[in-house]
């Protein structure tokens, strides 16, 4: 086996200990807006049943997209996290309403409800600490 230039090899002390995900990629400045974007839409969701979790992550996206590619990423993602939980929610309801597919329904709305408050508590989290997160169920409107 060869020794690669600039990467730690098994055996070397260093070998192991730094992940590359693990460094803070945006500055103090730029650490509470970010966490603003993520946490606008559960505060959006508290105030509004659920229906315009999506505001506060566009204003921040709006505010911050020519300013800080650190908050436009966690405002972009934030907002595109959500319209993927407005779908998985308005298929939730089609299947309330359609009366025979109740069970699915309620699944859908309660996944959509769970992943939503964990997935921006997380961000949020992340946010503060200067990192990114990668959301899942992402509809890549903003970017």
């Amino acid at each position: 086996m060869t020794q690669q230039p600039g990467f730690p090899q098994h055996g070397d002390p260093q070998y192991g200990t730094q992940q590359f995900g693990d460094q803070p990629v945006a500055g103090p400045d730029d650490r509470t807006p970010a966490a603003l974007a993520h946490a606008s839409s559960l505060i959006a969701m508290a105030l509004s049943a659920g229906w315009l979790s999506f505001v506060g992550p566009l204003v921040m996206w709006l505010i911050y997209k020519d300013r800080s590619p650190f908050v436009r990423q966690a405002a972009a993602g934030s907002f595109n996290f959500n319209v993927g939980l407005w779908i998985m929610s308005i298929v939730g309801w089609i299947f309330i309403i359609t009366v025979i597919g109740i069970p699915i329904g309620l699944v859908l709305l309660a996944v959509s409800f769970v992943l939503q408050i964990v997935g921006h508590l997380i961000g949020t989290v992340r946010a503060t600490r200067g990192r990114t997160i990668n959301y899942p169920f992402q509809l890549r409107i903003l970017s």
